[in-house]
């Protein structure tokens, strides 16, 4: 398109957003008009997007980062044709597509949630790495960020791993319009103040007025000629752009427009163009996937075997066999010993560094590319990245996430290290699995089990060696769990999970010696729980102690609990976990004092059954 028809295509988009959040009585018009111009450019002359064919290998990728400026992504997809009028004024009403913040569970050409501010940017870096290390296609990808989240860290994150891959097929176009929610941004209308700190980090930066679109348009092709260096286009622009009444005002942010109608006709009315968006170049599949089978480590019985290098093992015997699976590390793949995946498939391994925001959303732009990630980094620390846990979650996005040195049974180096929160964070993630193996064997198969799995998957392995307590040709179906002791006469049931599993055994031992029969169940799937498993003991005993190496709350306990609230009689439900802050200390030292080592099982059996032990 000539400037003429780009600056009415930015009128129309504005018109658009307009009409959609009045329709809504809801959303944010005032932050679509901003950008309305630089969409108008990129849809109109730079794009490369076949609407018909979203899953297309040759399509560019586009990302709005600012989520709440919705209208205007919609409005876009109106002018190309993807959407009709019609649907374009159902904007957030009830099962409509167009969500206050879109998401790809809704809509084809949507690659990620978003919303949450500073997300964009990351997983956008995860597609720009499909396609420069994987793909290796000439697909461009382009993110839509605002001013104001360019405040979070998650976005710096970003900025250095791109320069450090050197994601010249990346472009973040940066909405600098000078006002937030509550007012104005750190930095306001200083794009220098921007483009010091993109370049700083290794970027190639232009700086345009936003709304003069033959400068966008040359702004967007130098980005697309600049080599070994990703591209941040930092545009001048006023909130509310076109409308005398809102434009520049603070007050305004995700509010319709007080008089739409009058608005409408500042703005010059209603358009009806529609953009005949670039053809994407023909290219070959997505990517070839390698499949054959996949030899499993196995272990005997009676091993010593850590079930962090059970996983590592197992990740590098899955890539073996599947072309597809990609590993990320937050460089600690020495400790989680995904490092052994590294040196067997180095191309497909991605080293993050200590940063888990930007190793979460690449590995959810991965899997938007039709990658099987597996992303590792001390369960601790995956804290830190929750909110990419959550919006992954939103996504649909198919990623799986393992969190090593689990527990107090870390041992000496402390609390700060200790993951006693994980379960219950990613218990509470919607669709999510969540495993726990005790052994070698069991960790393997569960980690082969959890490519073939949608959603979120979580995996939490320990730093020590256990006992091998399966026979390699044992399976566990994911929502199952083992029964591991049984008997007519049992008088409570133990369920473990992890290294608490050997504790209970040795307890149940040490009980059974004295004449008290106790079940002992291994629930390795956590969530889902095997709830059959768990109530026939419950009916069988009357009572559940769950033993876990985490705090009480959302944990072990709870996922049991979670078994019996279908209205029928709960049982006699104890539970023993982590209740103090610890400290440093052996392994075995830090179990005894938590009260979950097989001593204190053995102690809190004994009291519930009101048996005195003679010795």
């Amino acid at each position: 398109m000539n400037s003429g028809e780009l600056t009415e295509l930015g009128q129309q988009l504005r018109v658009d957003s307009v009409r959609a959040a009045a329709a809504a009585g809801s959303g944010h018009p005032t932050s679509s008009m901003s950008a309305a111009d630089l969409m108008a450019v990129l849809l109109a002359n730079h794009l490369r997007y076949d609407f018909d064919r979203p899953a297309h290998p040759g399509n560019d990728r586009f990302i709005l980062s600012k989520g709440h400026a919705s209208p205007l992504l919609y409005a876009a997809f109106k002018a190309a044709g993807a959407i009709d009028d019609e649907e374009l004024l159902t904007f957030r009403e009830l099962g409509s597509r167009l969500e206050g913040h879109p998401t790809p569970r809704r809509l084809p050409w949507v690659e990620t949630a978003t919303g949450s501010l500073g997300q964009g940017l990351p997983v956008a870096v995860g597609v720009a790495l499909a396609g420069k290390r994987l793909d290796r296609d000439d697909h461009r990808v382009w993110v839509l960020c605002g001013d104001s989240e360019l405040a979070e860290g998650s976005v710096w994150e970003a900025a250095e791993h791109a320069a450090h891959e050197h994601l010249d097929n990346l472009t973040a176009i940066i909405d600098v319009n000078r006002l937030g929610q509550r007012g104005p941004t750190r930095h306001g209308h200083d794009l220098d103040a921007y483009a010091r700190r993109f370049q700083a980090f290794g970027w190639h930066t232009v700086e345009v007025d936003g709304h003069d679109v033959d400068a966008v348009d040359r702004a967007y092709g130098e980005a697309l000629s600049t080599k070994g260096q990703p591209t941040a286009v930092l545009a001048r622009t006023l909130k509310g752009k076109g409308v005398e009444a809102v434009e520049d005002r603070e007050g305004l942010h995700g509010k319709p427009l007080p008089d739409a109608d009058e608005a409408i006709a500042e703005l010059g009315g209603p358009r009806d163009l529609r953009v005949e968006v670039h053809e994407p170049p023909t290219t070959r599949m997505l990517h070839a996937v390698r499949t054959g089978p996949v030899e499993l480590p196995r272990w005997e019985r009676g091993e010593e075997v850590a079930t962090r290098d059970a996983y590592g093992r197992a990740l590098a015997a899955l890539g073996d066999g599947r072309g597809d699976v990609v590993a990320l590390d937050g460089e600690v793949s020495d400790s989680t010993r995904a490092e052994f995946f590294a040196k067997e498939h180095p191309e497909r391994f991605f080293e993050c560094y200590i940063a888990e925001q930007q190793m979460v959303a690449a590995a959810v732009g991965l899997a938007s590319r039709g990658w099987v990630p597996y992303a590792s980094s001390f369960a601790a620390f995956l804290t830190r990245a929750h909110d990419f846990v959550r919006m992954a979650s939103v996504s649909g996005a198919g990623v799986n996430l393992v969190g090593s040195h689990a527990g107090v049974a870390i041992g000496q180096d402390g609390p700060s290290q200790m993951g006693l929160e994980d379960l219950a964070m990613f218990r509470a993630v919607h669709d999510s699995t969540v495993l726990y193996p005790c052994d070698a064997n069991q960790t393997a198969q569960l980690v082969a089990a959890m490519a073939g799995l949608d959603g979120i998957r979580y995996l939490r392995t320990s730093r020590g060696k256990s006992p091998v307590v399966y026979g390699p040709d044992e399976r566990f179906p994911v929502g199952g769990s083992k029964v591991l002791r049984s008997s007519a006469e049992d008088r409570v049931t133990l369920v473990a999970a992890g290294v608490t599993v050997p504790e209970a055994l040795a307890a149940a031992d040490a009980l059974d010696r004295d004449g008290i029969r106790v079940r002992v169940i291994d629930l390795y799937s956590v969530k889902p729980v095997d709830r059959a498993t768990l109530r026939q003991a419950a009916e069988d005993t009357g009572c559940l102690l769950t033993v876990e190496d985490h705090h009480q709350e959302g944990g072990l306990g709870d996922a049991v609990l979670d078994a019996f609230l279908d209205g029928r009689p709960v049982p006699r439900l104890v539970r023993l976990a982590v209740r103090t802050m610890p400290g440093s200390a052996s392994p075995a030292e830090q179990l005894h004092a938590a009260g979950i080592d097989a001593e204190s099982i053995a102690a809190s059996v004994t009291l519930l059954v009101e048996q005195a032990v003679v010795r």
